[in-house]
């Protein structure tokens, strides 16, 4: 919006919603949420294997059991943070199931790969 703009109103000590008001009228509000749940994070920049513990391992366990749910070859695990030899196998099934290397290890492909089914299978992404 710079090129409209915007910049030089937000120079001048607008907020980003007087901002937005400036240029679409005064009846948009922003509708905000105390939480969200449920959202996919980005990978964690470095590939989750045996040994790998936290949070990250945590979700992608927390993944991998609701994927388990309607996936009835996936195994469910343990979501402990802690990525041990049963998450391992997890992720080299859901490998399996869907047509990546089978290399137990939860990489850049495979993180994305088990986000995208966990929205699909959550309907997290659709517009109520």
């Amino acid at each position: 919006m710079t090129q409209w703009g915007s910049a030089e109103l937000g120079e001048q000590g607008y907020s980003p919603i007087e901002i937005l008001r400036h240029f679409y009228g005064s009846s948009i509000y922003v509708n905000t949420a105390e939480q969200l749940a449920g959202i996919p994070s980005s990978w964690p920049g470095s590939d989750l294997t045996i040994g790998s513990s936290g949070q990250k391992v945590e979700q992608l366990q927390e993944q991998l059991n609701t994927i388990a749910g309607v996936y009835s070859a996936l195994p469910k695990v343990t979501a402990d943070g802690v990525y041990g030899p049963a998450t391992a196998q997890a992720v080299r099934q859901f490998q399996s199931v869907f047509g990546l290397p089978q290399t137990g290890v939860a990489d850049f492909r495979t993180w994305y790969r088990i986000s995208h089914v966990y929205v699909g299978i959550t309907g997290i992404a659709e517009l109520q």
